[in-house]
């Protein structure tokens, strides 16, 4: 799939989201935008309704991994879903101690996920961080 393609399943996704008050489809807005913003990374989206849909980037540099951030919307309750947003563990720090140490989380490799059932505009603030720092040492 071509990003342009991507992005209308990423948007149609989150155009059918009814966000039942706890804010997760803003958060989720936030940190796709703030990717999107980027320009050097490429984007993949897999959808598994009743379980997540992810949204996954790289950077264009990058060659040994397919992302350095995965952004997962948790929908085992449609009506109350949640965000895990995955980074791994190599890439990035955690300065404020916020992500779960998940061993051999991601791709056998141990990986930081960061947790959020409800909004924080602080938290998505400390995972845009996140981002910049695992798309520098991405690239």
């Amino acid at each position: 799939m071509t990003d342009s393609t991507i992005l209308t399943a990423v948007n149609a996704f989150a155009d059918g989201w009814n966000d039942s008050g706890s804010r997760m489809k803003e958060a989720f807005l936030l940190l796709k935008e703030h990717l999107e913003n980027r320009g050097d990374i490429t984007f993949d989206f897999n959808s598994r309704p009743g379980v997540s849909y992810s949204l996954r980037a790289k950077h264009h540099n990058q060659t040994e991994r397919d992302l350095f951030v995965m952004v997962d919307v948790i929908d085992d309750d449609p009506q109350e879903r949640w965000l895990s947003v995955c980074f791994y563990g190599d890439m990035i720090t955690d300065p404020d101690e916020e992500g779960d140490l998940i061993p051999d989380g991601l791709s056998g490799s141990d990986g930081y996920c960061f947790d959020m059932d409800e909004f924080d505009a602080a938290k998505v603030d400390y995972l845009k961080a996140r981002f910049d720092e695992a798309c520098s040492n991405a690239s």
